[in-house]
């Protein structure tokens, strides 16, 4: 009789796991979507809602239930629409998009918030910043530089509100620099400090010099060497190999025409720069090139756009692309029974690979792993 029991009590238990099992496979995963939806950006907020879409129609799965809030790009009211969410019972949350929204995100520390920012300090603990840090894009500028052998690099940084975030993650990457400087975006300042930079002033005394000291001199070729000096700007090289520029825009093209006009060319030096997101107006600087940078895979990228405008007749922001594969991830960590705990989520060692390239997850930390590229004759080509 014992052993009836004991027979008839393990199917019991061995029905009721079965029975959980199902359950918990038919459970649905609800996620938030916090986006602006009203106010100035209420454009990004459509787009990233429409990605989130298309990545719930690719993954094909019903398990899903997207629910959407407003941030109104307002602290505030982004704070209001997290805890609408906690009620909610939801456990985690694609968005913020801007760093000033995380502001008061803290507070509801039961949910775990994927930001679009690409900004990692001063965080609350439950953000994980999704964006493409600084820290990644020094990581792939690193093995671009280990692979060409280059010798001596110096850092360029302008003084804006990103400055302390480079500033921590070039410390962070153990990147060899020998000098990191800081300069002022105003024209006339920047030119000035980039004269120091190159030591612009003295290379240029270098050639008055030695202008005066062959034309006061008996040399059989003077006129040869005279009419050779006259086509220079300065004599006497520069202290190092490469320069990183960690600036965008019109800004960034100021710097490097500041370099070309103290003498210092792309050609004779690599100039590598931050993720210029395939800035098409580069292409058409050709004074300004060859320029080396970081940035997610463009094919992938392009395969997007068109999926994009092929659904909505729209060209999507980078944002899009970025809340797609975040959609894959969350998808990706649910397969591994890893959304119990998002306090935990995290802090666990994964790899997940994504339309933008691939994703390192660790220590409440994303990475990305990118790619590099070159802008030269007016054209793009993939390096890595």
């Amino acid at each position: 009789m014992c052993k009836i029991f004991k027979i008839l009590f393990f199917f019991i238990f061995c029905f009721l796991k079965l029975s959980q099992s199902i359950a918990y496979a038919n459970e649905k995963i609800k996620i938030g979507l916090l986006v602006p939806m009203t106010g100035e950006n209420k454009d990004i907020g459509q787009q990233i809602i429409k990605s989130t879409r298309i990545a719930l129609k690719d993954i094909n799965v019903e398990k899903f239930e997207i629910y959407l809030k407003d941030t109104n790009s307002n602290p505030n009211k982004t704070l209001k629409s997290a805890i609408e969410f906690k009620e909610m019972g939801i456990k985690i949350v694609i968005g913020p998009v801007f760093f000033k929204s995380l502001t008061y995100l803290g507070e509801v520390e039961e949910i775990t918030f994927l930001a679009h920012t690409n900004k990692t300090l001063n965080l609350p603990n439950n953000v994980i910043s999704a964006g493409v840090n600084a820290s990644s894009q020094l990581s792939a500028i690193k093995k671009f530089i280990n692979e060409n052998d280059i010798k001596k690099t110096i850092f360029l940084t302008p003084r804006l509100d990103y400055e302390n975030e480079v500033t921590k993650a070039v410390k962070q990457s153990k990147l060899k620099i020998s000098k990191h400087y800081y300069y002022d975006t105003e024209p006339t300042k920047l030119t000035s400090q980039i004269e120091k930079i190159t030591k612009y002033k003295i290379r240029k005394r270098n050639l008055e010099d030695e202008i005066r000291r062959v034309e006061n001199s008996d040399l059989s070729d003077k006129d040869r060497q005279l009419e050779k000096l006259k086509k220079k700007y300065t004599i006497g090289s520069v202290n190092f190999d490469s320069i990183i520029i960690s600036d965008f825009d019109e800004s960034l093209k100021s710097v490097i025409t500041s370099l070309l006009y103290t003498d210092v060319s792309p050609k004779q030096k690599y100039i590598i720069t931050f993720n210029q997101w395939f800035d098409e107006s580069l292409l058409k600087e050709d004074t300004i090139q060859p320029i080396y940078y970081p940035s997610i895979n463009k094919k992938n990228l392009d395969n997007f756009k068109k999926k994009f405008f092929n659904e909505f007749g729209d060209t999507p922001s980078f944002l899009s692309l970025l809340s797609y594969d975040l959609v894959g991830l969350i998808y990706y960590l649910s397969l591994k029974d890893e959304l119990d705990n998002t306090s935990l989520l995290f802090k666990k060692k994964n790899s997940f690979k994504g339309k933008i390239g691939i994703f390192d997850i660790e220590d409440n930390k994303i990475y990305h792993r990118l790619n590099f590229y070159k802008v030269d004759n007016k054209k793009l080509k993939e390096i890595f």
